[in-house]
């Protein structure tokens, strides 16, 4: 819950800092006969129960029931993806679902992984295209705009120098105000800019924008391949583009964490949707290293070994290991940051304080949301993100009531507890729930039933609205990111 500032501006703190904390696999199932033209298909029937055979023990034992009424409709429609119950990208050597149908059809040559990807680099691209020509109108450095927006001066000062910096931003009244410790600030991604600022040509600029590019890029497959398996491919992609769409997605060009942390959850999620247990772990503990929020990964994780071990008896090893190392990036830095400030448990903490951010269970966005709602005098960005912060709370409910997968509800679940319940910043907390893609499952899953023109037409429209609203925060906004 740290803030930052805008380097070389004055123009005082930046809200929206780091928000501190306060299965797939199962046994394949029997492939139906062949259909006449080679591809194994499925009935209705077995379509819509498929994705318990493809999700494993889990979800049978009843805790993760994968398709609510929404799901389902577009599940009825799904078809085959192989007789191993690993999605290929496409199921079909035409591009197609296993079974032809058109609700979970991708009919492309191009495997929809791949397709996936495209969608986002067009939508994303063009947003990076849109926000260079209006930074070159305003007369602003396009680079300086991506590159150097409030946090991402302090995670490259970090990457250049190392820890140590510390600012402080006293009131003109009373003499005192926030106390700013670079901190706040987790250690993964600064790294991989130091890293790679050798390699990329530029300096840390280039190579910050390097890192979170490529980490969107990631990010984007990565979220394909957990809507594809709880959904479908066509949903899969939708899914991306949904992502891409948001109007705070102008962050994921940006030299910011957001797309690093999607990239590392969406793995992770995807490991454990198959069951991979030290993969989902490692990612887990990437995750840790890299934001405050990257303890949603290790507690989806977590949870989900728990329940291997405590409800299907499991004694696999790598569960065991998971459940405990999955946290370890996390606690190892908040340990880190406590020690140095000599109290190990609550040091880390006393630094967001310090910045002006704490827990304190919603209070603070309730009253934000008042303040609006009752016809106080707000910027635009308060109206966007209390509306935001509405819609992001009706897709929860949907979401639960769905019974999407237990990784994907923990993960999703922990982000919308840290991010509603933290005080301060408040028009960042949309930028906080970036990495919260199911929360999109619902949304995916009714435009993967739609004409391709309706899709065509809502996602070049939510998009056009992104652009316009990341040329705001960027450029006309004087609240911070």
């Amino acid at each position: 819950m740290a803030t930052g500032t805008s380097a070389g501006t004055g123009t005082g703190t930046s809200a929206g800092r780091d928000t501190g904390a306060g299965t797939g696999g199962g046994p394949r199932s029997t492939p139906p006969g062949p259909r006449p033209d080679g591809r194994a298909g499925r009935t209705a029937r077995t379509a819509r129960t498929g994705l318990i055979a493809r999700t494993g023990p889990t979800a049978r034992a009843g805790l993760t029931g994968l398709a609510g009424p929404v799901l389902r409709a577009t599940l009825a429609k799904r078809g085959d993806r192989g007789d191993h119950g690993e999605p290929d990208g496409t199921g079909g050597t035409d591009g197609t679902d296993g079974a032809g149908g058109t609700g979970g059809t991708v009919r492309t040559a191009v495997p929809a992984a791949v397709l996936a990807l495209g969608v986002f680099a067009a939508v994303r691209g063009a947003g990076v295209l849109v926000l260079a020509a209006g930074a070159w109108w305003a007369g602003r450095s396009p680079v300086r705009v991506l590159g150097r927006s409030w946090d991402s001066s302090w995670y490259l000062r970090i990457a250049s120098h190392g820890y140590g910096r510390t600012e402080m931003w006293a009131d003109a009244v009373t003499g005192t105000g926030s106390v700013q410790s670079d901190s706040a600030f987790f250690p993964l991604y600064p790294f991989l800019v130091r890293l790679f600022s050798g390699v990329v040509p530029g300096g840390l600029v280039p190579a910050g924008l390097f890192v979170a590019w490529v980490s969107a890029a990631v990010a984007a497959v990565g979220v394909y391949r957990v809507g594809e398996r709880v959904l479908g491919p066509r949903a899969g992609v939708l899914l991306v583009a949904l992502w891409a769409a948001l109007p705070h997605s102008v962050v994921l060009t940006l030299a910011y964490t957001e797309p690093l942390l999607t990239a590392l959850a969406a793995w992770a999620l995807y490991a454990l949707l198959r069951e991979r247990w030290l993969w989902a772990a490692g990612l887990a503990v990437l995750a840790g290293l890299t934001r405050p929020t990257g303890i949603a990964v290790a507690a989806a994780v977590s949870v989900l070994a728990l329940h291997a071990l405590l409800v299907r008896r499991s004694r696999a090893p790598e569960v065991w290991g998971a459940a405990l190392v999955a946290p370890a990036g996390w606690a190892a830095y908040v340990l880190a940051v406590g020690v140095r400030n000599r109290d190990p448990l609550g040091g880390y903490f006393s630094v967001q304080r310090r910045w002006g951010s704490r827990f304190d269970f919603g209070a603070g966005a309730l009253r934000s949301a008042e303040h609006v709602l009752t016809g106080g005098y707000a910027p635009l960005a308060t109206f966007v993100t209390v509306a935001l912060l509405a819609v992001a709370g009706l897709l929860a409910v949907l979401l639960v009531l769905d019974r999407v997968p237990l990784p994907l509800l923990v993960y999703t679940g922990v982000l919308i507890v840290i991010t509603f319940g933290g005080a301060g910043f408040f028009e960042s907390k949309p930028r906080f729930l970036l990495p919260a893609f199911p929360l999109l499952l619902p949304v995916a899953a009714v435009m993967a039933r739609a004409r391709p023109r309706t899709v065509v037409v809502v996602t070049a429209g939510l998009a056009g609205l992104s652009y316009g609203y990341g040329l705001y925060l960027l450029l006309v906004a004087r609240v911070p990111l």
